[in-house]
């Protein structure tokens, strides 16, 4: 379990040691609390986030296979801010 400034996350994977606690601090926006799963990788020396559903995180392999440099460093996040019924601050279009 981490603590962030943007509350509790589990870290489920941390490859090479990925997760560097101020960078994940200042990428953060609140856009990621509708994410059950957040990637984080780094590209050229910079941390990118990814957020995932729980419909969609089976492809986060294919997302580190297919947008994240060959052996990059990264690590796997799981909010535990997230609620799986929140509208998320979406209005419902009907």
């Amino acid at each position: 379990m981490l603590e962030t400034e943007h509350g509790m996350f589990d870290l489920l994977k941390n490859y090479r040691d990925a997760f560097v606690l101020d960078d994940f601090n200042n990428r953060y926006v609140d856009y990621f609390h509708k994410y059950k799963f957040i990637v984080g990788d780094y590209s050229a020396g910079l941390l990118r986030l990814k957020g995932f559903t729980k419909d969609n995180y089976e492809l986060i392999p294919d997302y580190l296979a297919e947008s994240c440099a060959p052996n990059c460093a990264y690590y796997i996040l799981k909010n535990n801010q997230y609620k799986e019924n929140q509208n998320n601050g979406e209005q419902n279009k009907e």
